[in-house]
């Protein structure tokens, strides 16, 4: 009887294992996916600037955004992240990436070794990009100047550091969609909720997020605690700019200013160097897009500090 039982047991787990190994298999894009193709590289700078590659991958205490070199700490409540190195440095950098390689770690997050990445890269909002702009932003980033040197580990507790369970992460949260236009809409608009929701991933941060790190999907944009654990993050929705204009979203994505006169600061003013680089056309399309989100209340906002 004890045999039986002990037997059952571990087919049982056998079984959850296996289960959870093919679950969490990084997913990958295949060569043959990317047919001969002479990269935009006036539209890679664009996607470069409206995904804020710089924001987080230039390298820190410098002032020139196409240095690469990473090494920015990102913390968070499952430890802290460091940015690895986009520069097209063939050792420590993406130079000896394939196309491939690189189309696979923006839209599936997985490495060129195999391994899933964790979700601080944003490839759950980048997941909706476009593959042709994704090509033209790997064509753009080997125009940029080589950097050596790769930035740190990254410092995580367990179990956060078993990379092979993001696959469940991404399970729960990506669903390999790319953005698909509205047809019922304008131009314009789908311009913006292309720019928004995918190379903007402006949800990553105006979002709440569950215990697990994924997005609260009836919350999206409406604010929350800032993910890298300090301040607020503003509801986008209508709940928080209603009294803002097309013509104020536009202005504050050129210039940082709002209509009450403040400034952009902290990680905000990172996005809004990135921001202020692109047209004024793609920049009126996000206003549209943001000014169309209906209000949705977020999480409730901590008293003001001095330091808010």
């Amino acid at each position: 009887m004890r045999k039986s039982i002990v037997r059952g047991a571990l087919a049982i787990a056998l079984i959850g294992i296996a289960a959870f190994w093919w679950l969490t298999i990084p997913a990958t894009l295949p060569a043959d996916a990317l047919p001969p193709r002479s990269a935009d590289l006036a539209n890679g700078q664009t996607v470069f600037n409206a995904g804020g590659c710089a924001s987080c991958h230039a390298t820190p205490g410098q002032p020139d955004r196409n240095l690469l070199g990473g090494g920015l700490a990102i913390p968070s409540p499952f430890g802290t992240f460091h940015v690895p190195n986009i520069s097209p440095d063939p050792t420590d950098g993406i130079g000896g990436w394939s196309e491939a390689d690189f189309a696979t770690a923006v839209l599936k997050g997985t490495s060129p070794a195999g391994a899933h990445y964790y979700p601080a890269f944003p490839y759950g909002s980048y997941q909706r990009v476009r593959l042709d702009d994704v090509r033209d932003l790997f064509g753009y980033l080997k125009t940029l100047p080589a950097v050596a040197g790769k930035a740190p580990g990254h410092e995580l507790p367990f179990p956060f550091n078993i990379r092979r369970a993001v696959g469940i992460w991404k399970a729960l949260f990506l669903d390999g969609q790319p953005f698909a236009p509205d047809p019922a809409r304008s131009a314009q608009w789908n311009r913006g909720a292309y720019l928004v929701n995918g190379l903007g991933h402006c949800a990553e941060c105006h979002s709440p997020r569950n215990v697990l790190g994924g997005i609260v999907a009836a919350q999206r944009f409406a604010g929350g605690p800032n993910p890298e654990g300090q301040g607020f993050v503003p509801n986008i929705t209508q709940k928080g700019l209603a009294a803002w204009s097309d013509k104020d979203i536009g202005y504050f994505l050129e210039t940082g200013q709002t209509p009450e006169g403040d400034t952009a600061g902290g990680s905000m003013a990172r996005v809004i160097r990135n921001t202020s680089q692109l047209s004024a056309e793609d920049r009126a399309a996000m206003a549209v897009y943001l000014k169309s989100l209906p209000p949705v209340d977020g999480p409730p906002r901590p008293p003001r500090t001095k330091k808010d």
